[in-house]
């Protein structure tokens, strides 16, 4: 199985799915654990198409000033073009273990649904920590892909479209050891939040609905599961949605630290 590519097409999906109301949730979310204020110097590692980016200019104000760092020049296009409008924004194109970044140059520092995809998640914390000022704080939001469930009247054919979607991503439950990973960094005060993201209805604007599309096409692409199969699956969870018996849940989990003072 090949790793999900961040490219023009799933930033488009990507486009409609930040939009919806459960990834709006998260983002009041996230943005209420990291409790920015005016004048404050953010940094976003892996700022994907700049929502955050975009709304954190808003929170920190004409004084303060946030910079996004993101691998794909296609997600880092998208991000300039939605923050075209302000001055005191930066973007760079550099993987999250090797920031490019002064040290201690932020107060605050977010990763959502990012470190998920990175074999060395340990060391983009440690380079999260080397980039934050002594008491400055972080927000690192990720997903533990075990805790999917879905309901299907053909079990067997669900496990196996969700062993697959497991190869999308180098850490399947890269909660489960954050917490260490944020000490392992340096960091202290670490605290967790988990948050379920829970549907009976097969709509765009939840969690599992938005991500059904998302799911179908990265599978379509890969070998482990038979294309007609895969639309099999996506058609009886259409079907599911029609007669109002889908199901969707997965849990998400916000940890906060800070680097010490």
């Amino acid at each position: 199985m090949s790793p999900l590519e961040f490219d023009a097409s799933v930033g488009e999906q990507l486009e409609i799915m930040y939009r919806t109301r459960d990834v709006r949730r998260r983002r009041e979310l996230v943005t209420q654990a990291l409790g920015v204020t005016p004048g404050e110097r953010v940094l976003d590692a892996g700022c994907g198409p700049g929502f955050y980016v975009s709304e954190l200019l808003d929170a920190v104000g004409s004084d303060g000033s946030v910079t996004g760092v993101d691998g794909s020049p296609e997600m880092l296009a998208v991000a300039a073009h939605r923050c075209e409008a302000h001055d005191n924004v930066a973007f760079h194109q550099s993987d999250v273990t090797s920031l490019p970044v002064q040290d201690a140059a932020f107060d605050a520092a977010l990763s959502v649904q990012v470190l998920e995809y990175v074999p060395d998640a340990t060391a983009a914390l440690a380079e999260m920590h080397r980039a934050l000022r002594p008491g400055g704080r972080v927000v690192v939001w990720d997903v533990d892909w075990a805790t999917v469930s879905m309901y299907s009247a053909d079990p067997a054919r669900m496990a196996r479209v969700l062993r697959a979607w497991d190869g999308h991503l180098t850490h399947r439950s890269l909660p489960q050891t954050l917490a260490t990973r944020l000490r392992s960094a340096g960091f202290q005060d670490v605290g967790m939040q988990a948050h379920v993201f829970a549907t009976t209805e097969l709509t765009p604007e939840s969690y599992g609905g938005a991500a059904l599309p998302v799911l179908e096409r990265y599978l379509a692409g890969q070998d482990e599961v038979p294309v007609d199969e895969v639309e099999a699956w996506a058609a009886d969870q259409r079907d599911l949605g029609a007669r109002g018996e889908f199901f969707f849940s997965c849990t998400q989990f916000c940890f906060t630290a800070t680097r010490p003072a």
